[in-house]
């Protein structure tokens, strides 16, 4: 098994966010391209139904994720030789040396207040070690790889760009005819999480003073993430509506359904929620900061995420502009053309195979 590929999937073990996804989704695509690639978890997996579907193997006894993953995991790798490991979820072990990691993006380094003081430490305690040590280095945008060669003193040619794309389920979907239970709407879909600026956008939803028009806000709280003034914003509005986790068939309908899709982001690494907007004939607005403009190009509508009013007036012109709508709308089915799963497990694929001779000599 000297040339043979393992992948870390403790991402199994973890409710699946954009992070968890693009693991996913990449190893999906990855398995298509190289049916011996060997992927490994802890045995405390989530998600018995795509453990299954990409043939994962439990290995050793320590349930704890990160245990399991800095300590356990290089163990057990000795005895394959210490192949090439992949880590795609930022994490990775730090005593082992033949690792490709992924770094989404900086979020955790650049803002730690957004998040638990438990993550935050963590996180930057162990991704730096990670990065250093790695052999190579993959994120997920020109400006994650930026700041990753600008704060983690890396050089260029060790960082490649593999970028996430939307599901499948979200490609040309049918239309879902069924009665609308929310009437018209403004969809927001994201974990409920500081940085997506959750309080600026119900601040500008109200400032829009709509009569007849919801928000409504898709997502789950994680404990990840620090506490968010959300819960007191929204008092006693009924016409702020949080729906929680709902499924990709729902979600579906819902993105079909919507006005306008608002992500006004603070930060992100990439941005996978406005693609699928776009997939599903959504209108977007979405920030003018990090990666925001390099993932939906000419097919949203940007604002400020720090001034409220640009985020008001921002939905007010798709509201009120029939033609800036059908606009947005056409020019979101020609973004999404640009990202394709295969074609980044492709890339990734190329990174191992340049990387491969040199697994077998690691230490």
């Amino acid at each position: 098994m000297d040339n043979t590929v393992f992948v870390n999937a403790r991402f199994l073990t973890q409710p699946i966010t954009g992070t968890q996804r693009f693991a996913i989704e990449l190893c999906r695509e990855l398995k298509k391209i190289r049916p011996d690639i060997v992927l490994v978890a802890p045995n405390k997996i989530l998600h018995n139904d795509i453990a299954q579907e990409l043939d994962v193997k439990i290995i050793g006894r320590i349930k704890k994720g990160i245990i399991w993953e800095q300590i356990e995991l290089p163990i057990l790798l000795r005895k394959y030789k210490n192949p090439l490991l992949i880590n795609l979820c930022n994490l990775a072990p730090i005593l082992y040396r033949n690792n490709i990691v992924s770094v989404l993006d900086l979020s955790f380094h650049l803002h730690p207040e957004w998040f638990s003081y438990t993550f935050s430490f963590l996180y930057n305690f162990f991704i730096p070690k990670a990065v250093s040590k790695a052999k190579h280095v993959i994120t997920i945008s020109k400006s994650s790889k930026n700041d990753i060669i600008k704060y983690f003193k890396v050089e260029e040619k060790k960082v490649d760009i593999v970028y996430p794309s939307v599901s499948n389920q979200f490609i040309n979907p049918p239309v879902i005819k069924v009665a609308n239970t929310y009437g018209k709407y403004i969809l927001a879909v994201s974990s409920i999480d500081p940085r997506k600026n959750f309080i600026g956008l119900i601040k500008a939803y109200k400032a829009c003073k709509f009569t007849d028009t919801k928000l409504l806000i898709v997502g789950s709280e994680h404990k990840v993430f620090a506490n968010s003034e959300i819960k007191t914003e929204v008092a006693n509005d009924k016409n702020i509506i949080f729906t929680g986790y709902i499924n990709d068939e729902e979600l579906v309908n819902l993105y079909q359904n919507a006005l306008v899709f608002a992500y006004p982001s603070f930060f992100e690494g990439f941005g996978i929620p406005p693609l699928e907007a776009m997939a599903c004939g959504c209108p977007t607005l979405v920030s003018n900061t990090t990666s925001l403009p390099e993932v939906c190009g000419d097919a949203s509508l940007y604002v400020d995420p720090n001034d409220i009013n640009s985020i008001k007036e921002g939905l007010e012109s798709i509201f009120n502009n029939d033609e800036l709508r059908a606009y947005l709308i056409n020019e979101g089915y020609k973004q999404i053309l640009k990202f394709n799963w295969y074609q980044s497990a492709m890339h990734l694929n190329n990174i191992i195979s340049s990387l491969s001779e040199d697994s077998r000599r690691a230490i």
